[in-house]
Protein backbone atom coordinates (compact mmCIF):
# COMPACT_ATOMS: atom_id res chain seq x y z
CA UNK A 1 0.00 0.00 0.00
CA UNK A 2 1.38 3.38 -1.01
CA UNK A 3 1.66 6.10 1.65
CA UNK A 4 2.23 9.80 1.09
CA UNK A 5 4.60 11.33 3.61
CA UNK A 6 4.99 15.08 4.06
CA UNK A 7 6.80 17.29 6.55
CA UNK A 8 4.17 19.22 8.48
CA UNK A 9 4.49 22.98 8.11
CA UNK A 10 6.35 24.43 11.08
CA UNK A 11 7.46 21.01 12.33
CA UNK A 12 10.95 22.33 13.10
CA UNK A 13 9.82 25.61 14.66
CA UNK A 14 11.18 26.05 18.17
CA UNK A 15 13.68 23.16 17.97
CA UNK A 16 16.72 25.44 17.85
CA UNK A 17 15.37 27.46 20.79
CA UNK A 18 14.75 24.25 22.76
CA UNK A 19 18.28 22.95 22.08
CA UNK A 20 19.85 26.23 23.13
CA UNK A 21 17.87 26.37 26.40
CA UNK A 22 18.65 22.69 27.06
CA UNK A 23 22.33 23.36 26.51
CA UNK A 24 22.55 26.40 28.76
CA UNK A 25 19.79 25.40 31.20
CA UNK A 26 18.93 29.08 31.02
CA UNK A 27 16.45 31.05 28.91
CA UNK A 28 18.38 34.35 29.00
CA UNK A 29 21.66 32.76 27.87
CA UNK A 30 19.83 30.94 25.08
CA UNK A 31 18.25 34.24 23.98
CA UNK A 32 21.66 35.93 23.92
CA UNK A 33 23.15 33.07 21.89
CA UNK A 34 20.39 33.25 19.27
CA UNK A 35 20.17 37.04 19.26
CA UNK A 36 16.53 37.29 20.32
CA UNK A 37 14.66 38.35 23.45
CA UNK A 38 14.05 35.96 26.38
CA UNK A 39 10.29 36.33 25.81
CA UNK A 40 10.71 35.19 22.21
CA UNK A 41 12.62 32.11 23.40
CA UNK A 42 9.92 31.36 26.01
CA UNK A 43 7.19 31.69 23.38
CA UNK A 44 9.03 29.41 20.95
CA UNK A 45 9.47 26.74 23.61
CA UNK A 46 5.83 26.98 24.72
CA UNK A 47 4.68 26.60 21.12
CA UNK A 48 6.94 23.57 20.69
CA UNK A 49 5.64 21.99 23.90
CA UNK A 50 2.06 22.53 22.75
CA UNK A 51 2.80 20.90 19.42
CA UNK A 52 4.62 17.97 21.03
CA UNK A 53 1.91 17.59 23.63
CA UNK A 54 4.21 17.39 26.66
CA UNK A 55 6.17 19.71 28.94
CA UNK A 56 9.85 19.64 28.02
CA UNK A 57 11.28 21.81 30.81
CA UNK A 58 10.84 22.08 34.57
CA UNK A 59 11.05 25.80 35.34
CA UNK A 60 11.63 27.37 38.76
CA UNK A 61 12.64 30.87 39.74
CA UNK A 62 16.23 29.66 40.16
CA UNK A 63 16.77 26.88 37.64
CA UNK A 64 15.68 25.20 34.42
CA UNK A 65 15.69 21.41 34.09
CA UNK A 66 14.49 18.85 31.58
CA UNK A 67 11.46 16.64 32.10
CA UNK A 68 11.66 12.99 31.09
CA UNK A 69 9.92 13.93 27.84
CA UNK A 70 12.47 16.73 27.41
CA UNK A 71 15.38 14.33 27.92
CA UNK A 72 14.02 11.94 25.32
CA UNK A 73 13.28 14.77 22.90
CA UNK A 74 16.82 16.11 23.37
CA UNK A 75 18.44 12.74 22.73
CA UNK A 76 16.72 12.47 19.34
CA UNK A 77 16.44 16.10 18.30
CA UNK A 78 20.03 17.21 18.95
CA UNK A 79 21.82 14.81 16.54
CA UNK A 80 19.07 15.27 13.93
CA UNK A 81 19.33 19.06 14.12
CA UNK A 82 23.13 18.94 13.94
CA UNK A 83 22.87 16.75 10.86
CA UNK A 84 20.51 19.27 9.25
CA UNK A 85 22.96 22.09 9.97
CA UNK A 86 25.82 20.04 8.50
CA UNK A 87 23.75 19.25 5.41
CA UNK A 88 23.04 22.95 4.92
CA UNK A 89 26.74 23.76 5.16
CA UNK A 90 27.63 21.10 2.60
CA UNK A 91 24.97 22.37 0.19
CA UNK A 92 26.09 25.96 0.73
CA UNK A 93 29.70 24.93 0.04
CA UNK A 94 28.68 23.31 -3.26
CA UNK A 95 26.87 26.49 -4.22
CA UNK A 96 29.80 28.80 -3.48
CA UNK A 97 32.93 27.14 -4.93
CA UNK A 98 33.86 24.37 -7.35
CA UNK A 99 33.73 21.15 -5.36
CA UNK A 100 31.98 17.77 -5.39
CA UNK A 101 31.26 15.18 -8.10
CA UNK A 102 30.77 16.44 -11.67
CA UNK A 103 28.96 13.79 -13.75
CA UNK A 104 29.00 14.15 -17.54
CA UNK A 105 27.22 12.05 -20.17
CA UNK A 106 29.45 11.98 -23.25
CA UNK A 107 29.41 10.08 -26.57
CA UNK A 108 32.56 7.94 -27.02
CA UNK A 109 33.65 9.94 -30.08
CA UNK A 110 33.90 13.16 -28.06
CA UNK A 111 36.32 11.75 -25.49
CA UNK A 112 39.40 11.74 -27.77
CA UNK A 113 38.30 14.81 -29.75
CA UNK A 114 37.63 17.14 -26.84
CA UNK A 115 37.92 15.75 -23.33
CA UNK A 116 41.19 13.80 -23.09
CA UNK A 117 43.37 16.91 -23.54
CA UNK A 118 41.28 18.89 -21.04
CA UNK A 119 40.39 16.63 -18.13
CA UNK A 120 43.91 16.45 -16.71
CA UNK A 121 44.36 20.24 -16.71
CA UNK A 122 40.89 20.77 -15.22
CA UNK A 123 41.58 18.30 -12.40
CA UNK A 124 44.86 20.06 -11.60
CA UNK A 125 43.13 23.44 -11.43
CA UNK A 126 40.16 22.18 -9.40
CA UNK A 127 41.40 19.40 -7.11
CA UNK A 128 38.20 19.43 -5.07
CA UNK A 129 36.11 18.41 -8.09
CA UNK A 130 35.83 14.76 -9.06
CA UNK A 131 34.96 14.25 -12.74
CA UNK A 132 32.97 11.19 -13.78
CA UNK A 133 32.56 10.57 -17.52
CA UNK A 134 29.85 8.15 -18.66
CA UNK A 135 30.71 7.40 -22.29
CA UNK A 136 27.54 6.35 -24.10
CA UNK A 137 25.91 6.99 -27.42
CA UNK A 138 22.48 7.12 -25.79
CA UNK A 139 20.71 10.45 -25.24
CA UNK A 140 20.02 10.24 -21.53
CA UNK A 141 17.63 12.20 -19.32
CA UNK A 142 20.16 14.26 -17.36
CA UNK A 143 17.99 14.84 -14.29
CA UNK A 144 16.63 11.29 -14.09
CA UNK A 145 20.09 9.74 -14.47
CA UNK A 146 21.81 12.15 -12.07
CA UNK A 147 24.09 13.95 -14.56
CA UNK A 148 25.16 17.57 -14.20
CA UNK A 149 25.50 18.02 -17.97
CA UNK A 150 25.91 16.22 -21.25
CA UNK A 151 28.08 16.74 -24.29
CA UNK A 152 26.70 16.01 -27.75
CA UNK A 153 26.84 17.14 -31.33
CA UNK A 154 24.44 20.05 -31.73
CA UNK A 155 21.92 18.31 -33.97
CA UNK A 156 21.15 15.76 -31.21
CA UNK A 157 20.37 18.24 -28.39
CA UNK A 158 16.74 18.91 -27.43
CA UNK A 159 15.45 22.44 -27.93
CA UNK A 160 14.59 22.94 -24.24
CA UNK A 161 18.20 22.45 -23.10
CA UNK A 162 20.67 25.26 -22.45
CA UNK A 163 23.53 24.65 -24.90
CA UNK A 164 27.08 26.00 -24.66
CA UNK A 165 29.22 25.78 -27.79
CA UNK A 166 32.49 23.91 -27.27
CA UNK A 167 33.74 23.69 -30.86
CA UNK A 168 33.13 25.48 -34.15
CA UNK A 169 30.99 23.67 -36.75
CA UNK A 170 32.63 20.36 -37.72
CA UNK A 171 32.73 18.93 -41.25
CA UNK A 172 31.81 15.30 -41.79
CA UNK A 173 34.42 13.58 -43.95
CA UNK A 174 34.15 10.37 -45.94
CA UNK A 175 37.24 8.22 -45.43
CA UNK A 176 38.60 4.89 -46.62
CA UNK A 177 41.82 2.95 -46.21
CA UNK A 178 44.35 2.71 -49.07
CA UNK A 179 43.86 -1.07 -49.11
CA UNK A 180 40.12 -0.67 -49.65
CA UNK A 181 40.63 1.89 -52.43
CA UNK A 182 43.15 -0.40 -54.17
CA UNK A 183 40.30 -2.85 -54.72
CA UNK A 184 37.49 -0.45 -55.62
CA UNK A 185 37.06 2.51 -57.95
CA UNK A 186 37.48 5.76 -56.02
CA UNK A 187 34.09 7.55 -55.69
CA UNK A 188 34.01 10.97 -57.32
CA UNK A 189 30.31 11.77 -57.01
CA UNK A 190 27.71 11.12 -54.33
CA UNK A 191 25.93 8.60 -56.58
CA UNK A 192 29.15 6.58 -56.82
CA UNK A 193 28.72 5.53 -53.19
CA UNK A 194 26.01 3.05 -54.18
CA UNK A 195 28.67 0.71 -55.47
CA UNK A 196 30.64 0.79 -52.21
CA UNK A 197 30.53 -0.79 -48.77
CA UNK A 198 29.31 2.10 -46.61
CA UNK A 199 29.57 1.77 -42.84
CA UNK A 200 26.57 3.26 -41.10
CA UNK A 201 25.47 4.59 -37.72
CA UNK A 202 22.37 3.50 -35.81
CA UNK A 203 20.77 6.43 -33.96
CA UNK A 204 19.56 6.23 -30.38
CA UNK A 205 15.96 6.07 -31.67
CA UNK A 206 16.79 2.87 -33.57
CA UNK A 207 16.90 4.32 -37.09
CA UNK A 208 19.95 4.13 -39.34
CA UNK A 209 21.33 7.56 -40.16
CA UNK A 210 21.70 8.52 -43.83
CA UNK A 211 24.90 10.19 -44.99
CA UNK A 212 24.33 13.95 -45.40
CA UNK A 213 26.04 15.95 -48.17
CA UNK A 214 25.74 19.25 -49.97
CA UNK A 215 25.66 19.40 -53.76
CA UNK A 216 25.94 23.06 -54.66
CA UNK A 217 23.10 24.70 -52.73
CA UNK A 218 21.19 21.43 -52.40
CA UNK A 219 21.19 19.26 -49.29
CA UNK A 220 21.40 15.55 -50.07
CA UNK A 221 20.82 12.56 -47.79
CA UNK A 222 22.22 9.34 -49.20
CA UNK A 223 20.54 6.08 -48.13
CA UNK A 224 23.35 3.54 -48.40
CA UNK A 225 24.19 -0.06 -47.57
CA UNK A 226 27.20 -1.91 -46.27
CA UNK A 227 28.51 -4.71 -44.08
CA UNK A 228 28.60 -2.88 -40.72
CA UNK A 229 26.22 -0.86 -38.55
CA UNK A 230 27.69 0.69 -35.38
CA UNK A 231 26.41 2.86 -32.53
CA UNK A 232 29.30 5.31 -32.38
CA UNK A 233 31.84 7.02 -34.63
CA UNK A 234 35.02 5.42 -33.18
CA UNK A 235 33.71 1.95 -34.17
CA UNK A 236 33.05 3.17 -37.72
CA UNK A 237 36.47 4.79 -37.90
CA UNK A 238 38.24 1.65 -36.67
CA UNK A 239 36.44 -0.48 -39.25
CA UNK A 240 37.37 1.94 -42.03
CA UNK A 241 41.04 1.82 -41.02
CA UNK A 242 40.88 -1.98 -41.29
CA UNK A 243 39.51 -1.79 -44.82
CA UNK A 244 35.94 -2.89 -44.09
CA UNK A 245 34.45 -0.01 -46.07
CA UNK A 246 33.88 3.73 -46.29
CA UNK A 247 32.90 5.73 -43.21
CA UNK A 248 31.55 9.25 -42.70
CA UNK A 249 32.88 10.71 -39.44
CA UNK A 250 33.59 14.13 -37.84
CA UNK A 251 36.82 15.52 -39.28
CA UNK A 252 38.70 15.87 -35.94
CA UNK A 253 38.18 12.18 -35.22
CA UNK A 254 39.88 11.22 -38.49
CA UNK A 255 42.70 13.75 -38.23
CA UNK A 256 45.44 11.38 -37.02
CA UNK A 257 44.77 8.45 -39.41
CA UNK A 258 44.50 10.91 -42.33
CA UNK A 259 47.81 12.50 -41.37
CA UNK A 260 49.70 9.20 -41.12
CA UNK A 261 48.20 7.70 -44.27
CA UNK A 262 46.01 5.01 -42.73
CA UNK A 263 43.00 6.73 -44.29
CA UNK A 264 42.30 8.91 -47.30
CA UNK A 265 39.61 11.59 -47.58
CA UNK A 266 36.97 11.31 -50.29
CA UNK A 267 34.24 13.52 -51.77
CA UNK A 268 35.61 16.70 -50.15
CA UNK A 269 33.58 19.06 -52.43
CA UNK A 270 30.36 17.55 -51.04
CA UNK A 271 31.28 17.59 -47.34
CA UNK A 272 28.61 18.96 -45.02
CA UNK A 273 29.26 20.76 -41.74
CA UNK A 274 27.54 19.70 -38.52
CA UNK A 275 26.62 22.35 -35.92
CA UNK A 276 29.61 21.26 -33.80
CA UNK A 277 29.89 19.94 -30.26
CA UNK A 278 27.99 21.51 -27.37
CA UNK A 279 27.76 21.04 -23.64
CA UNK A 280 24.12 21.09 -22.55
CA UNK A 281 22.32 21.22 -19.21
CA UNK A 282 18.84 21.71 -17.81
CA UNK A 283 18.91 25.42 -16.98
CA UNK A 284 20.85 28.42 -15.69
CA UNK A 285 19.53 28.02 -12.13
CA UNK A 286 21.04 24.54 -11.90
CA UNK A 287 24.59 25.53 -12.84
CA UNK A 288 26.63 24.91 -9.71
CA UNK A 289 30.16 26.33 -9.47
CA UNK A 290 31.72 22.94 -10.39
CA UNK A 291 29.86 22.92 -13.72
CA UNK A 292 30.41 26.62 -14.36
CA UNK A 293 34.15 26.13 -13.79
CA UNK A 294 34.22 23.21 -16.22
CA UNK A 295 32.36 25.16 -18.92
CA UNK A 296 34.71 28.12 -18.64
CA UNK A 297 37.78 25.86 -18.60
CA UNK A 298 36.74 24.01 -21.75
CA UNK A 299 35.82 27.22 -23.56
CA UNK A 300 39.08 28.88 -22.58
CA UNK A 301 41.26 25.91 -23.54
CA UNK A 302 39.45 25.60 -26.82
CA UNK A 303 40.20 29.16 -27.93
Amino acid sequence: MKHNFTVRQGALDGVEAFLSVAGHRNFRKAAAELGVTPSAISQAVRTLEARVGAALFIRTTRSVGLTEAGERFLSRAKPAFEELVAASEVARDLGQRPTGLLRLSVPPAVVPILLEPLIASFCRLYPEVEVEIAASGELVDLAAEGFDAGIRMGQFIAADMVAVRLTPPLPLVVVASPDYLDQRKRPERIDDLRGHACLRMRRSDGSIAPWPFVDGNRAVEAILSGPLIAHDYPALLGAAIRGVGLAQVPAPLAEAPLADGRLQALLAPFAVKTPGIFLYHSGIRQVLPKLRAFIEHVKYRGT
